[in-house]
């Protein structure tokens, strides 16, 4: 037989029904599912992807603002007052205070270091706070000050993603994700989550501190920018009207929804939302991020200056987008990394911060927004009692440190916790980071346990296998 002959017998062989059904037959069980599954997602599909939607039970906290203070900023000097560590400055800690302790950089047996600043107490509450906090400490009875938060990463990138994911690993849904992904959002018209940044860098965990994992990714961050374009890549390049973008878009969304009904895929329904949320957003989102129409009393309440990138605009901006129907803001703040340099690097952080902080605290609540907008303030980690950068510096500390809480239906006034003299064990109250993301989805509505999404064959969730609702922090 020649080799022609044995090509056309050989092709005959794969046309015929007994092959076919013979060795692709395991196959066909998998295409019928496949068809079925397809038809059933797309028919369950919502019409967006982030359409409002309830959570387990009613909340308190309606939207968040989360004011991440990238770096850790030192909890001796601005919320834990330590009067004792003042008395033991330039000696050696205690060998016991030490046992069992890793340390970030510096040998843990350097000499402790005074706290810098004075504190004094504000409000009815009393609440402790340090000199450099002037306009935050107006606010004090509006505050809930928690000093014992606990940690277990020690350098920023994993603490930061720690703090805004629950894990130390790459690749899982941040906090903002999770709680688009529990609520949707009111708006439409703007992205849910909406991140901007400000200070000397990105965060050090990168995108990582505000992505999606594993669920679609409509639910991640979008950054927006204070200052020049609000979105990059926004607005039609030159030449290209209003009519041909929306001809050109009805297109791919007509092709993009035909491969969706084929295939089923979530990341098909969040292309086509991201399209078509682009096109609204070049309408609403230059004029909701021009703060110069903000009343002038309001731009100096913040210290807000239209056209500048600064913190101020950004706390600003904050309150104009949740006001609009955003359901998670995030504004990152990385400067407070202070190895050296510690009293000036704090006066210029905290001249920086300060003021809009508290602006934006007045601003909600004079709204009558504060009730049911939850404001973060906060780190990853804290900072050690014992001294680094020669005379003038304190190290990553993870075992201690503090955040502040405000509205969204934490206990106002309250303050949560205490650690040991030195500022460096918690001794009353701990709160770790699955502790605290347990109590903030209570706060949202929802149970920590229940808000999950099955992925490579586990329930995963945003507290992992941890995390405990802390009801001293409720109101």
């Amino acid at each position: 037989m020649t080799l022609r002959h044995e090509l056309q017998a050989e092709y005959a062989r794969y046309r015929s029904r007994r092959w076919f059904f013979k060795d692709c037959g395991v196959g066909l069980a998998s295409i019928a599912a496949m068809d079925l599954m397809s038809r059933t997602a797309s028919a369950a599909a919502p019409v967006s992807p982030l359409a409002m939607k309830k959570a387990h039970y009613p909340a308190k906290a309606k939207r968040v603002i989360y004011l991440f203070m990238g770096g850790a900023p030192s909890h001796l000097e601005l919320f834990d007052n330590k009067p004792e560590l003042s008395k033991w400055d330039g000696k050696l800690p205690p060998p016991d205070l030490l046992k069992g302790y890793r340390a970030a950089f510096i040998n843990p047996n350097s000499k402790l270091l005074g706290p810098k600043f004075k504190f004094a107490r504000h409000g009815q509450s009393g609440a402790e706070l340090s000199e450099l906090l002037p306009h935050t400490a107006k606010m004090a009875d509006d505050l809930t000050i928690v000093r014992s938060m606990k940690t277990d990463a020690f350098n920023h990138a994993p603490g930061q993603i720690l703090m805004s994911t629950g894990s130390q690993i790459f690749g899982r849904p941040s906090f903002g994700a999770w709680t688009l992904y529990g609520l949707g959002t009111e708006n439409q018209d703007l992205p849910g989550y909406v991140v901007m940044q400000s200070g000397q860098k990105g965060p050090s965990g990168g995108m990582s501190n505000f992505g999606c994992g594993f669920l679609p990714t409509v639910y991640q961050g979008v950054p927006f920018r204070s200052s020049g374009e609000p979105v990059l890549f926004l607005s039609n390049p030159e030449g290209v009207d209003d009519a041909t973008q929306r001809d050109t878009l009805d297109v791919l969304k007509q092709l993009n929804e035909e491969r969706l009904n084929v295939v089923g895929d979530p990341e098909i329904a969040s292309r086509i939302n991201s399209f078509e949320l682009a096109y609204r957003m070049q309408q609403t989102a230059p004029e909701l991020m021009d703060i110069s129409k903000e009343p002038q009393h309001i731009l100096d309440m913040y210290g807000a200056k239209p056209g500048e990138a600064s913190f101020a605009n950004n706390c600003l901006l904050a309150r104009r987008l949740v006001e609009s129907g955003v359901r998670f803001v995030q504004l990152f703040h990385e400067a407070w990394d202070h190895h050296g340099g510690l009293v000036n690097g704090l006066k210029t952080q905290c001249g920086l911060t300060d003021q809009p902080c508290a602006a934006l605290l007045r601003d909600l609540k004079q709204r009558g927004l504060l009730e049911d907008t939850l404001v973060i303030w906060g780190g990853e980690f804290g900072r050690t009692p014992m001294v680094q950068g020669g005379s003038d510096g304190r190290d990553h500390h993870p075992n201690c440190f503090s955040m502040w809480f405000a509205g969204g239906g934490m206990k106002p006034g309250l303050t949560l916790g205490a650690s040991d003299e030195f500022g460096f064990n918690v001794t009353e109250d701990p709160v770790h980071v699955h502790d605290l993301h347990a109590t903030l989805l209570h706060l949202l509505g929802f149970e920590h346990t229940k808000l999950n999404q099955r992925f490579q064959g586990l329930d995963m969730r945003l507290t992992g296998v941890a995390g405990e609702l802390v009801p001293k922090l409720l109101a």
